[in-house]
C-alpha cells in the first residue's frame, strides 16, 4: 500500500510535473475519509490515459474500475506540455456524496468521463468534456445543470459542489464567457501594459523623482496582444482546473429547454463529441448564457481587416492605429480610450448623452473628464456628447484608406458633420445572449432589450412585473448574469449564482444591486457604489430625512503624494440622523480596491458613526476613506 502511494505521488509530480489538486487529496486520504480503503496503480500509456484502479470495501465489497484520459496539449508559449485533468462527479472522487446519500451502500454513480482527442476552444488551451455512449443520463438526474460557464456559471458550480450538490454544466463557448476570455481579464492586462507606458512616457513625473529615461519608449502592439492573451490562457486554464477539482461535469453542448420540466435539451456545437447524450435530467436550471455586444443600426464590419470593431475583437489589440473613434462613454469605451491614448493614439469620443460616464455620480464623472481626457496635453481626447455615430462604414483597406463616421444630433438628428479616423470601436454596450435558449417553451416573456425576467433570488417569471404584482416564478429555474440585466458586472454574475445555489439548496438569498460596487480601471480609477448625490437627495425628500456629504482628497493622503498620483476625490453620502451610508463615490489611485471598504460598510449597515474610529494603517491609500468617514463625524483627520 505504502509502496502503491509513494508510486503514485511521483508519477504524478515527477512524470508529469503537476501536483493535481484532487490527485493529491486522492493519495493523502483525504477523499474517502476512514471508511474506505484505496490501492491505486497510476499508468502513464502511450495513449496519454490515466488508468486507476480501486477497491472499495464499505460493508459491501464492490470494485470499481474507472479510465480518465488526459488530453496533453502543448501551450504556445512554452514547450513543455500542459496536461489538463477533469474529473467527472461519477469518479471515485465523487463518491462521498454517494455514501451520503445511500449509508452503508456503494453503488458508484455512472461514468461519464471520457475524451480520446481534446478540441480546444482556444489556443493553448484543453478540456475535458462529460460524455457517455453506453450511459443513460436521464436515470440519475442532477441536482443543479448550468447552462454556460462565464463568471456567473462557474460561481454557480463550484458553490453548488461545495453543498454537495450533483452538478453539470453545458457550454459550448469558450470556459470563462466575455469576462475572461473578451473582457474583464484582458483588457486589463492592456491596461497593465499601457499604464507601464505613460508612465515610462511621462519624463516631467519620472524627473520629479529623480529618474530619467534616455530614448524613445517604443510598443509592439503584437506584444501587447500577446501579453493580454497569455493573461487569458492562466485565467482559463485555472479555471477549468478548478471544474476538475471539485468534480463538476462539464459538456461541450448549447443547453436548450424544451418546455418539459427538469430537462435540458443538449444542441451539437463543432466541439461536442459524438457520443454527446441527447438531454439531461435535472432538478434545477441556472441559466448563465451571458451577453454579446449592442451593435446600433448603420455599423458596417469588416472582420479581416478589424477597422471596425467590438470590444470582444478589439481587446487582442489586432492593430494599433494613429486615431481612432470610440462610440460610446461607459466603462468600456474609457477603459479603450486609456489604452490607446497611453499607446500613443489619438482618439475621438462619441456620446450620445450630454456627459462622459452616463449613469456615474455628476461630481465625479465631471471630474474624470477632465483628469482623463486631458492627461496628454499634446493630444487630448476630443469628445462628442449628445451625438450619434448614426453610420459607421470603412472606405477602403486599412492602411490605405480611413473610416467614414457620420455624427449626428442625438435630439434633432441633423447631422454634425463626418469624421475620418483610421479605427473605430464601438462601445455602445451589451445586450443579452438569450436566442435559442427555449424560454418561450416556458411561457417566460422577455423583458424590453431581451433580458430574462427573475426576482431577488434570480428565480425566473413568467414576466416582469408590474407595480405592486407577483408574477408566477418558474419553478426549477433560474439566471444570473449579464442576461437578466440587473447589473451586467462580473462580480454581480457571481453573487446572483451563489444567491441562486442558495435558494436551492433551501436557503433563499436576494442580492441587493445597491450593495455591489462597480469600478472602471482607467487611469486613474473610477469607482462606486449605492446611490449618487442626486439620487441620494431625492430619497431623503421622499423620506424626511436630510443627507450629508462628506468629500476626502487624494492629494491630502501621504502615500498618494509618495506615488506623484494626489488626483481624486471620495464623496461619501449618508443619512445625517442615523450615519447610515447611501452611496460612496471616488475617483483616484486603486479606487477599485478602496472601494471595497465602502461596500463591506454599506452591505453590513456600519455607520459612519462606527467608522470614524476604524484604525486605518499608516501611511496607506485607505486613509483617504478614513478621512471621509472622519469628517462625516465632524473629526479632523490627520
Amino acid at each position: 500500500m505504502f509502496f502503491a502511494l509513494c508510486l503514485g505521488r511521483a508519477v504524478g509530480r515527477g512524470f508529469l510535473g503537476v501536483s493535481p489538486p484532487a490527485w493529491r487529496g486522492l493519495f493523502a486520504g483525504e477523499t474517502f475519509g476512514p471508511c474506505l480503503r484505496l490501492t491505486a496503480l497510476l499508468c502513464i500509456l502511450t495513449t496519454g490515459v490515466i488508468t486507476l484502479s480501486a477497491a472499495f470495501s464499505v460493508q459491501r465489497s464492490a470494485v470499481v474500475s474507472q479510465t480518465f484520459p488526459v488530453p496533453l496539449s502543448v501551450s504556445t508559449a512554452s514547450t513543455q506540455p500542459h496536461v489538463a485533468f477533469v474529473p467527472s462527479p461519477a469518479s471515485p472522487f465523487s463518491l462521498r456524496a454517494s455514501l451520503q446519500e445511500s449509508p452503508g451502500v456503494l453503488t458508484p454513480p455512472p461514468h461519464y468521463a471520457s475524451l480520446s482527442s481534446p478540441q480546444p476552444r482556444s489556443e493553448g488551451v484543453s478540456r475535458l468534456f462529460a460524455t457517455s455512449s453506453s450511459t443513460n443520463f436521464s436515470d440519475e438526474p442532477f441536482d443543479v445543470t448550468i447552462i454556460g460557464l462565464g463568471v456567473g456559471g462557474h460561481a454557480a458550480a463550484l458553490h453548488a459542489a461545495a453543498l454537495g450538490l450533483k452538478t453539470a454544466v453545458v457550454s459550448g463557448g469558450d470556459p470563462g464567457g466575455t469576462c475572461v476570455n473578451r473582457g474583464c481579464v484582458p483588457s486589463k492586462a492592456l491596461l497593465a501594459a499601457a499604464r507601464r507606458v505613460k508612465m515610462l512616457r511621462n519624463k516631467h513625473h519620472l524627473s520629479a523623482m529623480g529618474l530619467q529615461v534616455e530614448g524613445e519608449i517604443k510598443v509592439d502592439p503584437t506584444g501587447v496582444g500577446n501579453h493580454a492573451r497569455g493573461v487569458v490562457d492562466k485565467v482559463r486554464s485555472g479555471l477549468v482546473s478548478s471544474l476538475a477539482s471539485h468534480g463538476i461535469a462539464l459538456f461541450d453542448a448549447r443547453g436548450v429547454m424544451d418546455g418539459e420540466p427538469g430537462r435540458v435539451v443538449l444542441e451539437r456545437t463543432a466541439g461536442s463529441p459524438a457520443s454527446l447524450p441527447p438531454f439531461l435530467r435535472t432538478k434545477n436550471v441556472i441559466l448563465a448564457p451571458g451577453s454579446l455586444p449592442f451593435i446600433p443600426a448603420g455599423v458596417t464590419f469588416d472582420d479581416a481587416q478589424h477597422q471596425v470593431m467590438t470590444s470582444d475583437t478589439c481587446v487582442s489589440l489586432p492593430w494599433l492605429p494613429s486615431e481612432i473613434c470610440i462610440v460610446g462613454s461607459g466603462y468600456i469605451g474609457l477603459e479603450f480610450m486609456d489604452v490607446f491614448t497611453s499607446l500613443g493614439s489619438e482618439v475621438v469620443m462619441v456620446e450620445a448623452g450630454p456627459r462622459l460616464l452616463p449613469g456615474v455620480d455628476k461630481e465625479v464623472a465631471k471630474l474624470a473628464e477632465r483628469l482623463l481626457l486631458q492627461q496628454f496635453k499634446e493630444r487630448p481626447v476630443k469628445l462628442y456628447t449628445n451625438t450619434l455615430a448614426s453610420q459607421v462604414r470603412p472606405l477602403g483597406p486599412k492602411g490605405e484608406a480611413p473610416v467614414e463616421v457620420q455624427l449626428t444630433d442625438a435630439q434633432t438628428k441633423e447631422s454634425k458633420g463626418k469624421i475620418y479616423p483610421d479605427a473605430c470601436l464601438i462601445a455602445t454596450g451589451r445586450r443579452p445572449n438569450t436566442e435559442g435558449l427555449g424560454l418561450d417553451s416556458l411561457g417566460v416573456t422577455l423583458k424590453r432589450g431581451g433580458f430574462i425576467p427573475v426576482d431577488a433570488c434570480m428565480r425566473v417569471l413568467k414576466h416582469a412585473p408590474e407595480g405592486d404584482e407577483k408574477p408566477e416564478v418558474i419553478r426549477g429555474v433560474y439566471c444570473v448574469g449579464d442576461a437578466n440585466g440587473q447589473m451586467m458586472l462580473a462580480h454581480a454574475a457571481s453573487a446572483q449564482a451563489v444567491a441562486a445555489v442558495e435558494t436551492i439548496a433551501g436557503r433563499p438569498r436576494t442580492v441587493n444591486v445597491k450593495h455591489i460596487p462597480a469600478a472602471c480601471f482607467t487611469s486613474p480609477e473610477i469607482a462606486f457604489i449605492g446611490d449618487t448625490e442626486e439620487a441620494a437627495m431625492e430619497l431623503g425628500a421622499k423620506d424626511g430625512f436630510e443627507v450629508g456629504k462628506s468629500v476626502s482628497h487624494f492629494r491630502a493622503n501621504t502615500k498618494a503624494i509618495a506615488e506623484g498620483e494626489g488626483e481624486g476625490i471620495l464623496k461619501v453620502l449618508y443619512r445625517k440622523d442615523t450615519g447610515k451610508i447611501l452611496g460612496c463615490h471616488m475617483i483616484g489611485i486603486h479606487a477599485s480596491d478602496l472601494i471595497q471598504e465602502c461596500a463591506t460598510a454599506i452591505t453590513n449597515d456600519i455607520s459612519v458613526k462606527d467608522l470614524a474610529f476604524t484604525v486605518h494603517t499608516h501611511p496607506t491609500l485607505s486613509e483617504v476613506v478614513d478621512a471621509a468617514w472622519k469628517k462625516a463625524v465632524g473629526m479632523n483627520a490627520h
